[in-house]
């Protein structure tokens, strides 16, 4: 179990963008790599991508690329956290190296698709996508779509790309509620969305 100190040091290392830091703390002892966690279970993997430091992203996943198959307390896994700041990036390069992580659902029952439409963060999603149009398509706890999470929080683009990607099948998609898309949108006063749907 590695010093308080030395977390310390591998975190901001990580954090911070710190390569040389984080490369010579695991020359000296390469079990770090898989021996620290910090807050919510994180390995070192979790806290580069969610403070966007690529060239730590790239740093672990040579030096050990399973890193990005480990999930937080959260069940997030590195590219949750990347595609929920908007790492465009991190996120292609944890696809390469995971692609099985589109499906992945963290603790709100959402993969990285679902997560990417609903921050608006169109580049990643259309990365998410190429892998498998698939994940877009699963539903949320409550039979919500992807679109549903588009028009929930107001985005307008996502929810285009959605439904030019997917096709028109999934805007009839009905809810736990009973609700379509369009019936979701009237509810929500998002006059726009429903403009685009008619």
């Amino acid at each position: 179990m590695a010093s308080e100190t030395l977390e310390r040091k591998l975190y901001n290392a990580a954090s911070k963008g710190d390569v040389t830091t984080l490369v010579h703390l695991l020359e000296e002892d390469p079990f770090l790599i898989h021996g620290v966690s910090f807050p919510c279970s994180r390995n070192l993997l979790h806290i580069a991508a969610m403070h966007g430091q690529t060239a730590i992203v790239e740093e672990l996943l040579k030096l050990s690329p399973r890193l990005a198959r480990i999930s937080d307390s959260h069940n997030s896994s590195p590219l949750h956290l990347a595609v929920e700041e908007g790492h465009v990036e991190i996120s292609q390069k944890l696809l390469l190296v995971s692609p099985e992580a589109c499906w992945w659902r963290d603790n709100h029952d959402m993969n990285p698709v679902h997560i990417a439409a609903m921050k608006g963060h169109v580049d990643i999603m259309e990365h998410l996508l190429q892998v498998s149009y698939l994940p877009a398509k699963e539903r949320l706890r409550r039979r919500e779509t992807v679109l549903h999470l588009c028009v929930k929080h107001d985005q307008l683009m996502a929810l285009k790309v959605l439904v030019d990607k997917l096709g028109k099948d999934i805007v009839n998609a009905i809810d736990e509620d009973g609700e379509t898309l369009l019936h979701f949108a009237v509810r929500c006063n998002q006059f726009e969305v429903t403009i685009n749907l008619l």
